[in-house]
């Protein structure tokens, strides 16, 4: 039992259990004290979706190994042992989508709901505004599927005239490649515009439903993504350039430490009256600014906070301390280089390989073959972190975004200090922004994953799809991920150096 097949059956077996665990790790230490022993539903709901996230990337080089499983196959019939590639596409795809838009929804209103009222009342809430949606969601999904939910597919008539097999094979070359004489083309390849024809086909519901949750997911990837492969390593490199570079004094200290001490004193004061408001029903329009605000300026202040300490580290071990902010910043520094490095070349592989028509390079497709030929999985590794660091783009961007824009809603990751909220939030954006890392990366790598069930889902099908197929056609998205890239890039090199000015005192909306 030896073959190719049995062993990249037992991998995906074991990915996935480490995936799991490795989840639960990162919930159990990310989590807020005061969600500790209580809203398991909520941590079963991340734990989950996370690792569909996680096992959805990977999915991609595991589709490309199962392509090889057939070349490296010991006996006749062993393709028939191989991954059902295309129908855990479409399994994890729907999963994704059921979680997406209607499991972390009904899970965060659950969760936000009005601590006072009884859980039954929570429960058939949140079970309102979910079956409101689900509706919707159906009713759109059918109408669009009914009328629209077909594939065209420009297909080309060729024929060519028979002649006889030459006697001699040594006279075809680049400029004749054919058998007939005057001509540097064959006959087939000479076929006029009017032998073009439209193949349509209608698509099944799932694929459709993948190609609407892609759509979607296209759009806050391209922004997402297109901000976030740019400040990811950017704004590693500025914190190591605004870093402290020595310690203060405790006369410096004390000032700055009153100063925030105020800034609390005004948040806690605003936040209970928001909570008062909330009790008397009033949640307008305002009441969510002014919540908004009071988020952003509590994230703020806690970031001066830690700022404070680094400048000023305490106890015993307060060198020690200081010397482990240093090689922090040192190691910000190296990683945010390296990450420019595969920023870059994501940038100008999007360009010389998507963009331009034909491409100038496959570029990354060859380094990747050239890695699978110096050792099979090394390839297929540098592939999956290439298809990675993408979805951390995502997650860099969207926090970004959520500092500078009033109506993103912040909701920030911090160790040991995560609510469920947060943690359902950040889950739903990675798994909607997964599908399109998918498509993205299929289409992107599409000569080295070439022949794989993700390429017909995400390439053939999706880009044939009525009234999807101009958004791909003319490189739309592409297009705007780039320009949002470059916008980023020059908004880090003009003032990415800056410190960060004190927000000041607490507006709110009067």
């Amino acid at each position: 039992m030896g073959d190719f097949n049995v062993a990249l059956i037992i991998i995906a077996i074991v990915v996935c259990v480490v995936v799991f665990l490795l989840n639960i790790y990162l919930l159990i230490n990310y989590q807020h004290p005061d969600d500790v022993n209580q809203a398991y539903f909520p941590k079963f709901v991340v734990v989950f979706g996370l690792s569909v996230a996680a096992i959805s990337i990977l999915m991609l080089p595991a589709d490309v190994a199962n392509r090889q499983a057939c070349r490296r196959a010991i006996y006749n019939g062993a393709c028939q042992l191989t991954l059902p590639m295309k129908d855990l596409w479409l399994a994890v795809y729907i999963v994704d989508a059921v979680l997406v838009f209607f499991i972390i929804p009904f899970a965060m209103f659950y969760y936000e709901g009005d601590q006072d009222k009884a859980v039954g009342k929570r429960i058939k809430s949140a079970l309102l505004w979910v079956g409101t949606s689900v509706v919707i969601c159906g009713l759109l999904l059918g109408i669009l599927y009914g009328l629209i939910g077909k594939a065209d597919f420009t297909v080309r008539h060729l024929s060519s005239s028979t002649v006889a097999f030459p006697g001699n094979w040594g006279d075809f070359s680049s400029s004749q490649q054919c058998t007939s004489s005057g001509a540097n083309q064959c006959s087939a390849y000479l076929a006029s515009a009017s032998s073009e024809k439209t193949w349509t086909m209608r698509a099944t519901f799932p694929e459709y439903v993948v190609a609407l949750a892609t759509i979607v997911g296209s759009v806050l990837f391209t922004i997402f993504g297109g901000v976030g492969i740019a400040c990811l390593p950017l704004g590693l490199i500025f914190s190591f350039v605004r870093r402290p570079k020595a310690v203060i004094t405790r006369s410096q200290y004390i000032k700055e430490a009153t100063e925030l001490g105020k800034r609390a004193r005004e948040l806690k004061k605003a936040a209970d009256e928001l909570h008062q408001e909330e009790r008397n029903g009033n949640k307008g329009r305002k009441w969510r600014k002014n919540v908004k605000t009071v988020e952003k300026e509590l994230l703020l202040l806690e970031e001066d906070v830690k700022g404070l300490e680094e400048m000023y580290p305490q106890g015993e071990k307060a060198e020690a301390t200081w010397a482990m902010t240093v090689l922090g910043y040192l190691a910000k520094l190296v990683l945010g280089i390296l990450g420019l490095i595969v920023s870059v070349a994501w940038i100008v592989h999007i360009i010389i390989y998507l963009l331009i028509d034909p491409p100038l390079s496959p570029f990354l497709n060859e380094v990747f073959i050239k890695l699978d030929n110096a050792w099979g999985l090394l390839g297929t590794a540098a592939f999956a972190f290439f298809c990675f660091y993408l979805l951390l783009a995502v997650i860099a961007g969207e926090m970004m975004l959520g500092m500078k824009l009033v109506f993103i809603t912040i909701h920030p990751m911090k160790w040991g200090a995560t609510l469920m909220n947060s943690f359902l939030f950040n889950v739903g954006l990675i798994l909607l922004c997964s599908i399109s890392v998918i498509q993205f990366c299929s289409t992107a790598f599409g000569y080295y994953a070439q022949a794989t069930a993700a390429q017909e889902i995400f390439g053939h099908t999706l880009q044939s799809l009525r009234g999807i197929k101009y958004l791909y056609k003319y490189n739309l998205f592409q297009i705007v991920f780039i320009i949002l890239a470059g916008l980023t890039f020059v908004y880090y090199a003009a003032f990415g150096w800056r410190r960060k000015k004190p927000s000041g005192r607490l507006q709110l909306s009067s």
